[in-house]
């Protein structure tokens, strides 16, 4: 299968090094340093235990017009990375290519396919203007919900901190021949990829944690264990949880599985730091709007308060502007003596 992945960065690199060594053509669609070093040694991936695995012979392109045409794209950037990167993709694109979402919370397609009184809806938290849903057919579209936990340790090197599981699934909830095929493709690679029926309840399980840990480990620069293990974050991420499922209850997702489940799976991921404090101390943007700010709308639409919630993402804005308008990172540093 003709793979391209649009991002190098931890999940891109943990998807394309084992799809590759799989068998499957595989592209990463990257740029700078990370374009360098894979062109340069390829891609490595390191284990839970250490080993490392390296695919030598995948390709890197800045241009995705240089891959031409695949079968799949797997879209592992940033929500708010994808808009610009949205004229150059078509170029990946002939009659059959299916689009896979890998993107982290509220995806741009969520009413797309969707069959309910908000069909075709266009959230402006996650595709402001529509621009998202007009480049990409809705037919093109398959569903995503990434749950291992990766970090970029160097350009071209990636270290799996957790997790093998990427669920998969049809916006409209069928289980087609191309979605059975990348299923395949992601097990020969040594993955779990189930086929969802509802995939949006499967998104909003991965949800009821990124809406919740992410944002506070954000402001307070804890671990999932942390979090989990101090009661006052602990209450408020379970808080930020129940209006969140309040919100799925009443877009009609039923809620698979309870507040202290979800909260006991975050902590037993262990000391790893959310992909949002990883922005913060790195002085990147966050991935607020996918992640909090589409599921404040999502309550706006579904006539749901979510006081907590806005609160948290208030103060996390407030973190953000000062980031960007300080070009600055912030990180907890040992006290001197």
């Amino acid at each position: 299968m003709r793979i391209a992945v649009v991002g190098a960065g931890a999940i891109g690199g943990l998807l394309g090094t084992r799809l590759a060594l799989a068998g499957e053509q595989v592209t990463f669609i990257a740029r700078g340093r990370n374009l360098e070093a894979i062109n340069a040694q390829g891609f490595r991936l390191r284990l839970e235990d250490g080993r490392e695995l390296h695919a030598r012979e995948v390709r890197a392109v800045q241009d995705p017009a240089d891959a031409g045409p695949q079968d799949a794209v797997l879209l592992a950037v940033k929500a708010h990375q994808l808009a610009a990167l949205l004229p150059a993709l078509r170029a990946l694109f002939d009659e059959r290519t299916m689009v896979v979402s890998m993107i982290n919370g509220v995806p741009w397609w969520y009413f797309q396919r969707h069959g309910g009184v908000h069909e075709g809806r266009v959230l402006d938290s996650v595709d402001p203007g529509g621009v998202i849903a007009a480049a990409i057919e809705p037919a093109r579209v398959v569903g995503s919900v990434v749950y291992p936990a990766a970090e970029l340790l160097a350009p071209g090197l990636v270290q799996l901190v957790e997790g093998h599981r990427f669920t998969l699934g049809e916006p409209d909830g069928q289980r087609s021949e191309r979605v059975a095929a990348l299923a395949e493709a992601f097990i020969r690679a040594g993955f779990k990829a189930p086929v969802a029926r509802d995939i949006r309840g499967e998104i909003w399980v991965k949800l009821l944690g990124n809406c919740s840990f992410n944002p506070v480990s954000a402001l307070t620069h804890l671990t999932l264990a942390q979090i989990g293990r101090h009661p006052p974050t602990r209450a408020l991420v379970a808080a930020m949880m129940g209006e969140a499922m309040a919100v799925a209850e009443a877009l009609g997702v039923r809620s698979r599985v309870d507040i202290e489940q979800r909260i006991a799976g975050a902590e037993a991921v262990g000391e790893h730091k959310t992909s949002m404090l990883q922005d913060v101390e790195a002085g990147r943007a966050p991935e607020l709007a996918a992640l909090v700010g589409a599921v404040l709308e999502l309550a706006q639409v579904a006539g749901v308060a979510a006081p907590t919630i806005a609160a948290v993402h208030g103060a996390v804005q407030g973190l953000a502007h000062a980031l960007a308008t300080r070009h600055a990172g912030v990180r907890l540093q040992p006290l001197a003596g």
